[in-house]
């Protein structure tokens, strides 16, 4: 759970009350916001919702699930949804089950994440893997077993294979990006669209592989060693500066969430996303996350805005 920060937020919350018409409006805001999918961006949604339950007065109930990128869309789609957190952009096909149900996206951009390859702290050789040895042990039909296969004079131990669900937007990023073919995979792994189950299973087996958030090693590096990637121009180790610069490649990318524009209708929704965008770039950083530069923040704002006035 994210820590609150009454006395750290105070600062964020008087601009975010002054933007948003004081104190005494966000006080009659009554409802519920239901927010669904990646696993990614749900700690940045979980902790505004925490900080926007505090500073409204419990009168709005924030719900927030996650069942994947590709699982949050389905909801979202059928109208079921207000909120749709997203570790990759809206796919084509999702887009036009979104029009039939007549819900229309509003996409806005929240911070950066790096993809981070983790195996157990006590694994002493694997320091960096290529973008070649990764697609070799990822790819569909892969015969590699064991890490004596990945690389000459690494242990023939069995790797144990951790990697996100087929739901995932992490999973469409990562295959497309090292496989080249988003979902193209092999299928012998454990797989699991909460990210913490990722987690306990790296850590858990001294001669493990899985691929997650950066956020989630953040929160866990006591218990993960980050391995760092070769895309032909050396040994790269995600962090926020490697991130924010691309120099961690093929594996940084944007993170969003998705508004239905019907949503922002209601006070309740519309006070929310505005909180959200107020506070995102000090919550971001907070749980593991690198915050977009302020021109860019300040491009997403006008992007809600725009939508926000057109309801």
């Amino acid at each position: 759970m994210i820590p609150t920060r009454i006395a750290a937020v105070c600062v964020v919350l008087v601009g975010a009350l002054a933007a948003c018409g004081g104190e005494a409006q966000r006080e009659q805001l009554a409802g519920t916001v239901q927010a669904d999918g990646s696993s990614t961006v749900y700690p940045i949604t979980e902790a505004v919702a925490e900080e926007f339950r505090v500073e409204s007065g419990g009168d709005v109930r924030v719900l927030v699930a996650q069942s994947g990128t590709g699982g949050g869309f389905k909801r979202f789609c059928t109208g079921e949804t207000d909120i749709s957190n997203a570790s990759r952009p809206i796919q084509e096909e999702e887009r036009l089950q979104c029009e039939q149900a007549g819900v229309e996206p509003v996409e806005l951009t929240v911070a950066w994440d790096g993809l981070a390859v983790l195996v157990h702290s006590a694994n002493d050789f694997a320091e960096c893997l290529t973008v070649d040895e990764l697609k070799k042990i990822w790819e569909p039909g892969s015969t590699v077993r064991s890490w004596s296969e990945v690389r000459a004079g690494w242990p023939d131990q069995e790797i144990k294979l951790y990697g996100p669900g087929t739901n995932s937007g992490t999973f469409d990023y990562f295959t497309e990006e090292i496989v080249g073919e988003a979902g193209a995979s092999r299928s012998d792994y454990t797989a699991s669209e909460d990210d913490n189950v990722l987690v306990q299973g790296v850590s858990g087996d001294p001669y493990s592989l899985g691929y997650f958030g950066f956020a989630y090693y953040v929160e866990n590096q006591d218990k993960l060693k980050l391995v760092g990637v070769d895309s032909g121009q050396g040994c790269v180790q995600p962090d926020p500066a490697t991130i924010e610069g691309g120099q961690y490649s093929p594996l940084s990318r944007p993170i969003f969430i998705y508004v239905n524009k019907a949503s922002l209708q209601r006070p309740a929704v519309r006070e929310f996303v505005d909180f959200y965008l107020q506070t995102a770039p000090e919550l971001v950083e907070e749980v593991g996350y690198v915050p977009l530069t302020a021109e860019r923040y300040q491009e997403t704002r006008s992007v809600f805005e725009q939508a926000a006035d057109a309801t």
